[in-house]
This record gives structure tokens, sequence and C-alpha cells, in this order.
């Protein structure tokens, strides 16, 4: 990877994927970060969550334009395979390049939101770059939370001009984001001996692509949680099913990619199990093989088990999943093929003190709508018997259309590639509808190079087209004049 162009570009990249930094551990690439600034005499500043702030003096004819921001979170997902030993809060991501892509092994990337970072080093790093007054703001903790951009202060920045550079798209200028809301679902169990005669039983799914459940929820891939307890729910209806454990999914910006659960059913009905879940398999992979080619349904029985979760609360559960919307609730009226409504049964994860903990997140670019989704959610699970409670959420960010920054970004583009960019809002959250609501006279857009399986192991980042948006961001920042 550090023999691509430019080198300097992909040198910062490379450097960046050593650092271990999932989000609320970002202190190692922060220490980075000031470290580079001060072996460039740059100053910077931090405030009390962690955000930090890297200036650089405007070049020579630049003086009197407008101070720009560069933008970036600092924080990455951290997904990989099941049979991935890596741990995220020590080891290095490896990294390879494979045709036009760079990959990681078994792993996230970490290019979302890594080569945002790289694109702002490798700005500041160079001094012969013509460009406005610079203020390279890193955030912390976007992944989980948003939690940099919401306790950004006011007084912070003195630029009114934002590019942020954590899109995902190539030739693609984002111009409005929707907002978000996390719905948590807690939901008590008893423990019953297992009842006599008994066989237990593993069930998993796995191989699917999962993915951002803001940008690629409008794909309808398969989710680890929905499929897995579709088929339990069925067998729980013809068969007298006691269910030991569910696990599935882990972010809650993630679609499901693997779940498993332990159940156990009368000793009679071990064949017909067999028969129900080969037809399952069929069923599913009918549905789903062309989405979903790596798909894998298992089942492996003759478990020892002696303990499962209360009846009452076994049917809860399957029957509150079951009834939980998954997948996009609607379209925009007024942007083609843009996502208004959606929400992602992200992870049912056993907790301690007997307790059965269900992650969802919902988004909508208008907010009632979030709100009345985010309401249909707990409703489902207050029905169960679960206690539900709601994140603060996060706003979204309006389109300008006749954006000073944008009409230069169109213009450098179609001068550059001698084509059209795409104006386009974003289903997923961006950092940008908070700095509007603390700064609500900002300019914005946000571009960034093709990724792919964002949030996943099969998180990958376009050479050719990183090399495309290096081009047009320091095009962008040369063409500035207002």
């Amino acid at each position: 990877m550090k023999s691509l162009q430019p080198t300097s570009l992909w040198n910062f990249f490379h450097e960046i994927t050593q650092i271990p930094r999932p989000s609320k551990k970002e202190e190692r690439i922060i220490a980075y970060l000031i470290a580079f600034a001060n072996s460039r005499a740059l100053q910077y500043k931090t405030d009390s969550a962690g955000n930090l702030l890297i200036f650089k003096a405007a070049t020579l004819g630049y003086e009197n334009s407008k101070t720009i921001i560069l933008q970036a979170h600092v924080d990455m997902v951290c997904e990989k395979n099941k049979d991935s030993q890596h741990n995220f809060e020590t080891d290095p991501i490896q990294t390879y390049v494979e045709d036009d892509w760079v990959k990681a092994v078994g792993t996230t990337l970490g290019a979302d939101n890594g080569i945002g970072i790289a694109m702002m080093l490798a700005v500041l790093a160079d001094n012969y770059l013509a460009h406005p007054a610079l203020e390279c703001l890193f955030t912390i903790d976007e992944e989980t939370g948003l939690t940099g951009a919401f306790a950004l202060e006011k007084d912070f920045l003195s630029g009114q001009i934002l590019i942020n550079l954590d899109s995902e798209d190539d030739g693609e200028i984002f111009v409005g984001c929707a907002g978000g809301i996390d719905t948590l679902a807690l939901l008590p169990y008893d423990i019953e001996n297992i009842p006599a005669n008994y066989f237990g039983f593993t069930v998993s799914v796995t191989g699917l692509t999962g993915g951002h459940s803001g940008d690629d929820i409008h794909r309808g891939l398969g989710n680890a949680n929905k499929i897995l307890n579709r088929f339990l729910w069925n067998i729980n209806k013809s068969m007298d099913l006691r269910l030991n454990s569910f696990q599935g999914g882990n972010l809650r910006n993630a679609i499901a990619r693997e779940a498993v659960a332990i159940a156990c059913i009368p000793f009679h009905e071990k064949e017909n199990l067999r028969v129900q879940f080969n037809l399952f398999v069929a069923e599913i992979e009918d549905e789903l093989s062309a989405l979903e080619p790596k798909m894998r349904l298992d089942l492996d029985s003759d478990l020892t088990l002696e303990k499962v979760i209360d009846k009452k609360s076994s049917n809860a559960l399957l029957n509150s999943l079951y009834a939980c919307p998954h997948g996009v609730i609607s379209m925009s009226k007024e942007m083609p093929n843009l996502v208004e409504t959606s929400t992602n049964l992200a992870s049912v994860k056993m907790k301690e003190g007997q307790m059965i903990e269900v992650n969802t997140s919902q988004r909508s670019a208008i907010a009632t709508a979030k709100i009345d989704l985010a309401h249909q959610v707990e409703s489902v699970f207050l029905l169960a018997g679960a206690s539900v409670s709601h994140g603060d959420g996060y706003p979204g960010w309006k389109p300008n259309l006749n954006s000073d920054i944008l009409k230069v970004a169109v213009q450098t583009y179609q001068n550059l590639f001698k084509e059209e960019p795409k104006i386009r809002a974003i289903h997923a959250g961006l950092e940008c509808g908070l700095f509007l609501e603390k700064y609500p006279y900002l300019d914005m857009i946000s571009i960034g190079p093709t990724m792919r399986g964002v949030h996943s192991p099969d998180e990958r980042l376009s050479i050719s087209s990183t090399q495309k948006c290096w081009k047009w961001l320091i095009n962008i920042l040369e063409e500035i004049s207002f």
C-alpha cells in the first residue's frame, strides 16, 4: 500500500491502520495526531470531550478567503470474522492490495474514516498546496453515538465552511443526511431445568454480507437475527422448543452478519427438526442466495444441556423479534432512490443478571417519522414485557442547494473529470447535522472516495477513487476565493 500514489496520502493511511482506535478508546490516535502537529510546528487545541483541532495558516494570496474546516472522525467500527483472532485494542490492521482495492485480513479496514484522516494530514503536511486558512477537526466516537460531535463546544470552531470527508461514493457530493435514534429493549427471564427426554442443539447463521445500517439498508441484505429467529419461531410453533440462549449481531449501526442459538426439543422430534431445518435452508436460499451467496446455516445436535430460559420469556423473545420491523420503511418523496425512513434490528445479547438485550436503531430524514418508528419498535417490546429506553438521538442535515461550497465542488469536479458529480443526501447519519445545530451558519458538503462493505470485514477502499478524491479536494481548496 505504501507504494501507491500519492505517496504521502497512502503512507499516512498505512500509519493510521497500525494504530488501534476503537470507539471510546481513541487516545493513541489522538496522541499520534498531536505528535504530527508538534513535529510540524502546527498549532492545535483539544476540548473537554477529546476532539482535536489543528490549524494551518492561509498560503500566499488566500489570506482574505474564508477559513475552511476539514473534518473526519478518528474512531473505527471493529468487526471481524468469527475465525479471526484479531484484538482491536492491541493489534494493527493487516492490510493488503487486491486489484483496485485496499482490504483487511478478516476485519474491518477502518477506511471509514481513516482515509479522511489521511487526506487531512496530507494537506497539512504539504507546504506547496494553495489553500485558505485551515481548521482540521478530528472528532471522537462517531461510530457508537456521535459523542464527539455532541460535545463540541459552540466556540471551538471559527471557520464558516466545512468539508466533511466521511462519504463513501466517488463523484457524489452529499448535502444532507438522516437523523437517527437508538431503541434498547431489556427482557428479563428466569432459569428452568431442562425437561426430561429433551435433546439440545445449536443452530447458526453465518457468512452474511452485513454492512452499514444506513448506506446498505436498501439492498435487502439478510439480517442474521431475523433469519435465525424465523427458524426458531416456526419450530416453536410446531414443537415444544425450550431456548437456552440467543446471540446475534454486534454494533447498532451494522446489519447483523452472524447469529447463533442453543435450544432443545423433545427427543422424539429429533428427525423432524432436521427435516424442518433442511426445508428452511432451501426456503431462505431461494429468497436470498442472489444477495447472500456466502450465507451458511448450520444445525448441530446432541448437546448436553441442563438449564433453559423459562417458557414465557422464551416465547416473548421469539414473538417480539419476529414482530420487530427491520429494513426500509419508506422512500423519499423528494429525492429519487433515497431511503427516507428505516430501522435496523442490530443485536441480541445475553447479559449478566438474566437479561436479554435487544439493540435497534431507527433513521429518518423526517424528525417526526424517526420518533414515530422508535415508538413502534418500543411498543413491540413493551408487549413482550421488556423495559424500553431510547438514546438521545441526533438531528438530520437539511440540504442547501444554494451552497457556495457546493458550487465550487461541482465546478471543480466538472473541470477535472469532464463529467457531472451527483448531488445527494445520504440515509446514514453524519456529524454534519450536529455541527449545523451548534453552528447554524455553516456552509457544508461531504465527499469521499468509494468504499464498499463498510462496517463489515468485507470493507474495502478503491485506490483509483481515492486518487481522484484527493485531486478533487486539493482543487476545491485552490479554487475557493470567497
